[in-house]
This record gives structure tokens, C-alpha cells and sequence, in this order.
């Protein structure tokens, strides 16, 4: 007998008609010789609806009245379910999440799980009873016992939490979708499914704004080896396997409070080529990688920072028996970039044979403002000082002199607590990807993002972790980071550009704080842009796939579309464009890359 864990969202649980179907399903899976246990949602639109009545009784309700309100959606859910379990002669009994022992964090509106008491969850399977659990909601610890949320998404985090805790056979979650699709069947409408694919990679999608699994969700699956299902609640298919790895032994203790890094990576196998003072035309990237694709060398990270005037700079990292053959490309290209030719201040060529890639990785970053902060500090009291920046959901990569490198691996351990020996990226057998993984498994675009940049920051260890320590204290969590290539001596002192994204939300508080910070830190000004949007693939196979770049930018410069800012990690590229070329951008890198289905996907009203 298998014990499975059943998530129901709200568009499954919408009507009467819908719970009764759900039951019907349920029954199946009962009938097939599970234990099950259900974790529902507030019936379709039931959460907006309440969410509205707060907001016409007062314009700034408290958390924690918001709290006690939206948790009653789900107990609404709940106990109609059992009741449609019953009506089919199954033994049924509802429970908040209270009830089932999900104990959180005393943080309204966005806590985290700290443990889950199963016992009672225990007697009432042994009694073969069907479990309705009450998403998205638990209950912080004595002697409060205060009513808390998880925040978006917490119906899919409470799923794949109890499936943790009972050591479930498997956690299925049901969406209106067939699965997780190559990209947002609402604006590319011959996406299709993917059969499988890895947490890593679901991790980089839901980050970007994929909504068919919450990164939390994706995180819990991925540190404690929950094999996780996504499937459609309109008809019976397999859906998509999301991989974990193989299960960890890992303490159920502050299960969402696991360290938020929990690895340090590092490469000294790389050197770096940057060009300087390209023209910011559409194009130039694509013309680049193109050409470095062609001679079938592998880039690891790239980075373009934000324009100056016409021009950009443009650097990337290659292993060093590459390099000269890069350097050559680089060079023979070089001309051809150039307003005039013959100007070797134009799409100057610059070399670095002696530097190596720092990286910390780990799930756990996601959602928490401060892990990259802390890793720059750490570097700066280190008397570090980053050249690159790089940054993806769940890694921060930096590249240093290679000097450094030891020092810095040292420091990195101790500030996040980690004993075990650092991953080598420049060992194969440990950087390898998954044999016949895909180059690219997914699109995502982002149009909820805004871009900062901060003009002439000192080029000092520290500066980074002084800016960025500065948002994290006021909870704004950063995406995209990129520290410009090209230094420009202002008042006797050598600077750079930094520019970072955030959630458009949180934008005009970043601008705020830094314009203040400014002065103090000996920095420029501070521009803020709104109107972007940020597309990007992601594919573990892209690790050994030489061209991926290439592929991406040259979709993008056959569209005409002006890239503004590039940042890599190993399985991901991210550019940022025009808000207004957004959905234009997504629908031609998916073509691309050959992600297209057969036919189109429905999505039900």
C-alpha cells in the first residue's frame, strides 16, 4: 500500500460539480489500494473575494486579521470535500492545518514551517481514514497558537511539506494545466509538455515566474527527495515527474529553515574575455556567440551590463585550453563591432588568464533578501575584491583573482555553516548533466520586474555588500546582478556600474534607500526603469551544449530585438528587453529552441 498526497487548487475545487470530480478521483486512488491524504484550496476566486472585504473595511488591515480572515476559505474546501468523500462511502474526516500539527514561524502572512506533528495524521490513515488537509495556512507555536499563512503559493508548499513529513510514496499536484509546459501557454500558445524535468530546473522556472509550482514547494521536494507530480485535474494523463535527488538525510526540524546555502562551488579552471564599448544595437551578441559557437567552445557565465550612451560591454568565461581560440575570435570580431573600425577604443578586447569563479548554491535562497549580501561581506572582510557577479535563483556566482581563490573558499564555509569539502565545477564527473537532458527543457518571461542601476561605485572590496545589505535590511529581495566590466576613473577614484533587478513592487523603496546611501558611499546616480521584461531558457543540458547563447541571442536579434542586460548561471540565460518586446522575445526564443508542441493547450475558465 503506497501513502500518496493529493494537492487541489482552487480552479479544481471551484464549484460543486468540481469537488464532486475531485472526490471521484480521490475514490480511485483509494479503490487502487492508497492511503491518501488531501490538501486543498479556497474554491476558485474565494480568496480575491475576501481579500476585497478586508480592503472595504480598511485601507491597512493587519496581518494577522488577514490571517485568521483568508484561512476560511480553505475550511470551506475542506469540509465540503469530506462531505462529497462520504456521499461515495468513504470514510473522510477534514482538518486545518492547525489540526494536522503544520506548526510555523509566528510570521503573518508569509511563515515559514518549522516542523509537523503527524501523530494524529498517523492514527487517522491506520484507521483508513481519507485525510482533507486545509492548505496554505498552520499554526505558530505555544503559547500563542496564533492562526498563520504561508504566503502565495502555500497550498503547493503545505502538499509537498506533509508529503516530507509522512515520508509520502509521492505528492500529485493538480493544476488546470496538463502539467509544467515549455512556457506560459497563455502567451505561447504551442507550448507543450514536458514529460519530466529536474527540481533545479523547475526551481530557475517558478522563480521566473512560471506558476504551476511554487519555488517553496519545489525547494522541500528538492531537499528531502519528494518524488512530485504534476498533473491535470481534467483528465487522466501522467503529467510532469519533477526529479529530486536522491533523498538526504535531513532533520524534519525547522524544515523550511534549512541553511539557505548548502554548497560552495569554485572553478579556477576559467579566464575571462570582455569587451568593451560595443555598440548597443540589436545583433552584437548574437554576431559574438555566434561565432564562438561555431568553434564548438563551451561559455560558462555572461554578463552585459546596462548601456552608457550607444555602447555596452560584454563578458564571458571560458575554460583556459579555450581561451586562446576565444581570444582570437574576440579579436577577429572586434573590427567588424566597431563604429569605426580602426578606434581601438571600440570593442576593446580584454583578457583575464588569472581569475577564478566563487559560487554558493542552494534552494534555500529563494524568498530570503540578504544571502548574496552576506556572501559580498563575507568577501570584503576577506579583503576580496569581485570582478564578476552573476547571479540565478538558487546560485550566486563571483569571479576574483585566482590568488583569492583558497581564502575565499575558506571564509564562504564558515559564514554558511558548511563542513563538507566545496563542489570543483572544473571536475567533470561532478559537473556533468544528466545524460540526454535537453540543452533548453524551458522558456519564462518575466514582466513583473524593474531594473536600478547605480553609476560609478567605487571599485573596492565591500561596495557590493554595502548596497546589498541595504535592501536586504528592508526585506526587498534582488534577482539579476551585474557589475559592469569598464572602469572610469571619477575624482582619482576607479568605479563601476552595478545594476541589479527587483519586483516592480518593491522598486520605488529600492531607489529610495539607495539615493539616500549614495552620497555616503561615494556613488553616482541612481536610474530606475520600469518598463522591462526579462526572457529566458533554462536546460541542465546547456552545461555541454557549446551554442546555446548563440541560438538565444540570434532569435532575439532576428526579431530585432535591442538586448539590454545578460546574466548566466550553468542551466540558465537571462536577457533583459523592452517590456513592450517581452512577449515577442518569449515566443521566439521557444520557437528557437524547437520547444514547440503539436497542439494547442486548453486552459478551462
Amino acid at each position: 500500500m503506497a501513502l500518496i498526497v493529493q494537492k487541489y487548487g482552487g480552479t479544481s475545487v471551484g464549484t460543486v460539480e468540481r469537488i464532486q470530480a475531485v472526490a471521484q478521483r480521490v475514490r480511485q486512488t483509494v479503490e487502487a489500494g492508497n492511503s491518501v491524504v488531501v490538501v486543498v484550496s479556497a474554491m476558485g476566486k474565494t480568496t480575491d473575494s475576501l481579500v476585497q472585504l478586508a480592503n472595504q473595511i480598511s485601507s491597512r488591515p493587519s496581518r494577522r486579521e488577514m490571517d485568521m480572515l483568508l484561512s476560511t476559505g480553505e475550511q470551506v474546501s475542506i469540509s465540503l470535500l469530506s462531505m462529497a468523500l462520504q456521499e461515495l462511502g468513504l470514510p473522510a474526516i477534514s482538518l486545518t492545518g492547525a489540526q494536522v500539527g503544520i506548526v510555523t514561524e509566528a510570521e503573518h502572512a508569509r511563515a515559514r514551517i518549522l516542523h509537523i506533528k503527524t501523530e494524529r495524521m498517523e492514527r487517522h490513515l491506520q484507521a483508513g481514514n481519507v485525510i482533507v488537509v486545509a492548505g496554505f495556512q498552520g499554526v505558530s507555536s505555544a503559547p500563542d497558537l496564533e492562526i498563520t499563512t504561508l504566503g502565495r503559493g502555500g497550498s503547493d508548499t503545505s502538499a509537498v511539506a506533509l508529503a516530507a513529513a509522512l515520508q509520502a510514496d509521492r505528492c500529485e499536484i493538480y493544476t488546470d494545466v496538463p502539467g509544467i509546459l515549455t512556457a506560459d501557454p497563455r502567451l505561447v500558445p504551442d507550448a507543450q509538455l514536458m514529460p519530466e524535468i529536474t527540481c533545479d530546473e523547475m526551481l530557475e522556472l517558478a522563480s521566473l515566474g512560471a506558476k504551476v509550482l511554487h519555488p517553496r514547494a519545489v525547494e522541500i521536494a528538492r531537499n528531502y527527495g519528494v518524488l512530485l507530480a504534476v498533473r491535470s485535474s481534467w483528465v487522466d494523463n501522467p503529467g510532469t515527474q519533477v526529479l529530486s535527488p536522491l533523498p538526504q538525510s535531513r532533520s524534519l526540524e525547522d524544515l523550511e529553515l534549512v541553511h539557505p546555502v548548502d554548497a560552495v562551488e569554485f572553478d579556477t579552471a576559467q579566464a575571462k574575455v570582455a569587451l568593451l564599448r560595443v555598440p548597443d544595437r540589436p545583433g552584437v551578441a548574437a554576431r559574438l556567440f555566434g561565432e564562438i559557437g561555431q568553434q564548438a567552445l563551451n561559455v560558462d557565465l555572461i554578463i552585459q551590463s546596462i548601456h552608457e550612451g550607444n555602447t555596452n560591454d560584454i563578458a564571458f568565461t571560458v575554460i583556459h585550453r579555450h581561451l586562446t581560440r576565444a581570444e582570437a575570435v574576440a579579436d577577429a570580431i572586434a573590427p567588424a563591432l566597431r563604429n569605426h573600425p580602426a578606434d581601438p577604443n571600440e570593442a576593446e578586447v580584454i583578457v583575464d588568464r588569472h581569475m577564478a569563479k566563487v559560487s554558493i548554491a542552494g534552494a534555500g535562497m529563494i524568498g530570503r533578501p540578504g544571502v548574496a549580501a552576506q556572501m559580498f561581506s563575507t568577501l570584503a572582510e576577506a579583503g576580496v575584491n569581485i570582478q564578476m557577479i552573476s547571479t540565478s535563483e538558487v546560485k550566486v556566482s563571483c569571479t576574483l583573482d585566482v590568488e583569492d581563490c583558497d581564502r575565499a573558499i575558506a571564509i564562504l564555509c564558515q559564514t554558511f555553516n558548511l563542513n563538507s569539502s566545496p563542489i570543483r565545477l572544473d571536475n567533470p564527473e561532478q559537473a556533468a548533466a544528466p545524460k540526454d537532458a535537453p540543452a533548453v527543457r524551458g522558456a519564462a518571461l518575466d514582466r513583473n520586474q524593474a531594473r536600478l542601476a547605480i553609476r560609478h561605485v567605487p571599485d573596492r572590496p565591500g561596495m557590493a555588500a554595502k548596497i546589498f545589505r541595504l535592501l536586504a535590511d528592508q526585506s526587498i529581495s534582488v534577482d539579476m546582478i551585474i557589475q559592469s566590466q569598464r572602469c572610469r576613473l571619477v575624482a582619482g577614484i576607479t568605479t563601476r556600474d552595478i545594476a541589479f533587478t527587483v519586483a516592480q513592487a518593491e522598486a520605488e523603496a529600492a531607489k529610495e534607500i539607495l539615493e539616500a546611501a549614495a552620497p555616503k558611499l561615494g556613488c553616482g546616480k541612481v536610474v530606475l526603469d520600469t518598463e522591462i521584461a526579462k526572457v529566458s531558457v533554462v536546460g541542465i543540458g546547456m552545461i555541454d551544449s557549446p551554442g546555446v547563447a548563440a541560438k538565444m541571442f540570434r532569435a532575439l536579434a532576428d526579431q530585432r530585438i535591442n538586448i539590454q542586460m545578460i546574466a548566466t548561471s550553468e542551466i540558465k540565460i537571462s536577457c533583459v528587453v523592452a517590456e513592450t518586446e517581452g512577449v515577442k522575445a518569449l515566443q521566439s526564443v521557444h520557437s528557437a529552441f524547437g520547444l514547440a508542441g503539436r497542439r494547442q493547450i486548453e486552459i478551462p475558465a
